[in-house]
């Protein structure tokens, strides 16, 4: 039973392969008879001489993934892709992943990890029930892991980039009381400081000089980084270089509220520090000491009685 399993996966793989290179192949031979017939001085390349064929990913891999790129662009919507997009850009894009790419990955999931669910059911000799529930358990986490992942990057991007924001403020502070303007001072701030914030302004500043005005540039940071702060900040910038007012200033103060702010959220977790104790000192603590102090009392007790 066993070898019929395995002649079977052979010649499906083996028909898969067939059907993959044909095209392939067949294109290449067209190809080479053009150039053969237009060109007098060509000659054939001996695989020995010549350089190296083309590996196998370049040759059918490469094709199929483009096509299948084609196909699913086709069949989304724009504003669906926009906003994933968008989740894409909060998240860093993970992998160089764009929204079609990572469509496909999570199709892939969806088909790969109920597979492997209801495969480890099948050597596990699991009943029907089993089997089921390894399936859906496969693919509710092939729909939930993707988001979850993309949901937890931007999160983590916001809190680095809120982390580095005061200090990223004061060195540009000091560039613009030096008498650089502001695209000169983000300038050095992007070349002096590494970190999320940096990248961010270092983009900004990219697509300031392919065109953007510097509010639309500004803006489009807020849509990558979901973080009041930086909000906050890049409102104030646009509204003061809207009304003239002086930069240093509004930085200055911007600064300052930041510093407060995360003072206040540091006296607030030190304050919930001792609620969150409680639970590990009731649940594993105190129920170790009292084995401790009060196991020989008992013990001595019901020797006694």
């Amino acid at each position: 039973m066993l070898l019929l399993y395995i002649s079977f996966f052979l010649f499906i793989s083996l028909l898969v392969y067939s059907l993959l290179t044909f095209r392939t192949v067949k294109a290449a031979h067209r190809t080479k008879r053009i150039k053969a017939y237009f060109t007098s001085s060509y000659q054939v390349s001996d695989p020995i001489q010549g350089e190296e064929e083309p590996s196998f990913s370049y040759r059918v891999l490469a094709p199929l993934w483009k096509n299948m790129k084609r196909k699913y662009q086709r069949k989304w919507n724009k504003e669906k892709v926009d906003q994933l997009e968008i989740k894409l850009l909060q998240a860093g894009q993970p992998f160089g992943l764009s929204p079609v790419e990572f469509k496909i990955f999570q199709r892939i999931l969806l088909f790969i990890l109920p597979f492997i669910g209801g495969a480890f059911s099948f050597f596990l000799n699991g009943s029907m029930s089993l089997t089921t529930l390894l399936v859906l358990t496969g693919t509710v986490v092939a729909f939930i892991l993707p988001k979850y992942y993309l949901k937890l990057k931007a999160d983590n991007r916001s809190k680095l980039a809120v982390k580095e924001l005061p200090d990223t403020l004061d060195l540009l502070t000091i560039s613009l009381e030096g008498g650089l303007g502001f695209d000169s001072a983000l300038s050095k701030v992007v070349s002096k400081k590494r970190g999320v914030l940096s990248k961010e302004f270092n983009r900004c500043l990219e697509e300031i000089r392919l065109g953007k005005t510097r509010k639309e540039a500004l803006n489009a940071i807020i849509d990558r980084l979901s973080s009041e702060e930086l909000k906050s900040l890049i409102y104030n910038i646009v509204q003061a270089e809207k009304l003239g007012v002086g930069m240093v200033k509004v930085l200055r103060v911007q600064t300052e509220e930041i510093r407060e702010k995360r003072r206040q959220i540091a006296e607030e977790a030190a304050m919930k520090a001792p609620i969150k104790m409680m639970f590990p000192l009731v649940l594993f603590i105190f129920p170790t000491l009292f084995i401790i102090l009060l196991g020989p009392a008992v013990l001595q007790f019901i020797d006694a009685f």
